[in-house]
């Protein structure tokens, strides 16, 4: 049954709306093992995540502006809140800057901290190479502030 609570409701529709998103965004898209469907990541970090609405919604497009055409302008436009964005735009790669320096900007928003942790720990059940286990270890020490 649908609740009746305005802000119930609209947390709701932020995080089926992020979910929409990111569906169509990586429609196509395969995870490394080219059979994977790419959604299927977002989905698990979205598993990983607190459950907040902002924090979902997060996780479910964490990577739409990097590894898609959409831009910042178009999920404002489609009703993201600005939060929001922010934070998939402090979890998006920067050319230019170092894997550390990445992380850093990640770790400077709270959303987005929250579901990189959630992103490495996606990526850590999904077969990773020793070198990815060692990436993974230090961003996750260097996030958690270790």
């Amino acid at each position: 049954m649908p609740s009746s609570d305005p802000q119930q409701q609209s947390a709701t529709d932020l995080v089926e709306l992020a979910c929409a998103i990111a569906t169509q965004a990586h429609e196509g898209q395969f995870r490394r093992d080219g059979v994977t469907l790419y959604i299927e990541h977002p989905a698990a970090v979205a598993s990983r995540s607190p459950k907040a609405p902002h924090s979902q919604a997060v996780a479910w497009l964490h990577d739409v502006l990097e590894d898609t055409e959409m831009t910042r302008e178009d999920l404002l436009d489609r009703g993201i809140p600005d939060g929001v964005v922010s934070a998939v735009e402090a979890l998006t790669k920067q050319e230019g800057l170092s894997y550390e320096e990445n992380l850093e900007r990640a770790a400077a928003d709270v959303l987005a901290r929250e579901v990189k942790i959630a992103d490495m720990l996606s990526n850590l059940a999904d077969h990773p190479t020793p070198n990815q286990i060692r990436k993974y270890a230090r961003g996750l020490l260097l996030l958690l502030g270790e």
